[in-house]
């Protein structure tokens, strides 16, 4: 549906309408047109305008806990994985948020249980080990742990690859010939942050380009905090030729003051953001940036659901590779 609403010029939304055929949706003929013509012409087998039958439901019921939805978009990328590839099976997906309220989260898991779910996911906003509460450990049911995991490993456990995806990023300026690399972090206590920025290590060492601490600004994932790194970069007496920036809204920051600098964007400095957000394909130029895995791992979910049998074992902790998406952002580094 991303792929199609890029090409049709309309939002997902409109998309899943259409294909859908949703009730009491009002579009118009040239809308519907538009997004059938943009699915053909991608290759998707389109049916004709026989309403889509979904299974009877519910089959399975899987309760979703999370500590936040709103503060990023990445929980409902992963409900909606998650409920993409369930509702084939004719999964019945209950959501619930906690606010990170332990009260909360159990009268949700009492809830849950009450209602007769068949399975809990256990979503963090913030990749991180968690110790799972009481009322969770004691059912009966599988639980699986989306962005988050335990230390001993007995409950399945998805996270994103972030050394990886640091990794892949900076070795893609280094690949265009930058040496001088500088990163803006997220806040440092963060996993996330921690392991991008181990990635971004790696690849220099790997390349045997000495780190440099000078280039390392830490950041709270905040355009403005993108924007002041930005600024400290450049004042430095040697700036870098490339910035690795640990998120997309840092990277709206860092452009800023870029084009406020009178710098060109790749031509003097090459940029490479992270998170793939919907901003990063409407920046000019458009930044080359990674995706987070969230969709594939809701996805992973329900496919670690119908191998289950309940039996007690540690669980190798899955980390979901974190792909590149090179756009606009990134040039050859200038020779005099």
């Amino acid at each position: 549906m991303t792929d199609v609403a890029r090409e049709a010029g309309c939002s997902q939304a409109t998309v899943s309408f259409v294909l859908n055929q949703a009730p009491g949706i009002k579009l118009s003929f040239e809308t519907r047109q538009r997004v059938l013509e943009a699915a053909r012409r991608l290759g998707y087998v389109v049916a004709p305008s026989a309403p889509v039958v979904a299974p009877a439901l519910p089959g399975r019921r899987i309760g979703f806990v999370v500590d936040q939805l709103a503060t990023s978009p990445e929980a409902m990328v992963a409900i909606d994985g998650l409920t993409q590839a369930s509702r084939p099976l004719g999964d019945l997906v209950l959501v619930a948020q906690t606010h990170s309220d332990n009260a909360l989260e159990a009268e949700l898991i009492r809830s849950f249980v009450a209602q007769g779910v068949h399975a809990l996911v256990y979503m963090t906003i913030f990749t991180r080990e968690v110790e799972l509460p009481p009322q969770i450990m004691s059912l009966d049911v599988p639980v699986l742990l989306l962005n988050c995991y335990t230390a001993d490993q007995a409950i399945p456990a998805v996270v994103p690859s972030e050394i990886a995806g640091g990794q892949r990023s900076t070795r893609h300026l280094i690949e265009h010939g930058h040496r001088r690399i500088a990163t803006i972090t997220g806040e440092i206590w963060m996993e996330a942050a921690q392991d991008r920025l181990k990635g971004y290590r790696r690849a220099l060492a790997t390349a045997d380009i000495p780190f440099d601490p000078a280039l390392v600004i830490e950041g709270d994932w905040s355009a403005s905090a993108g924007y002041e790194a930005t600024r400290k970069l450049l004042a430095l007496p040697e700036p870098p030729t490339a910035i690795f920036c640990q998120n997309d809204r840092t990277a709206i920051g860092c452009y800023e003051a870029l084009k406020e600098a009178g710098l060109s964007i790749p031509r003097d400095m090459s940029v490479v953001g992270y998170d793939d957000e919907e901003i990063s394909r409407h920046l000019h130029p458009r930044l080359s940036t990674s995706i987070l895995p969230h969709r594939a791992m809701g996805q992973w979910i329900i496919e670690q659901l119908e191998g289950m049998d309940g039996a007690a074992r540690r669980y190798p902790l899955v980390k979901l590779e974190c792909p590149l998406v090179e756009r606009d952002s990134v040039a050859p580094l200038k020779t005099s």
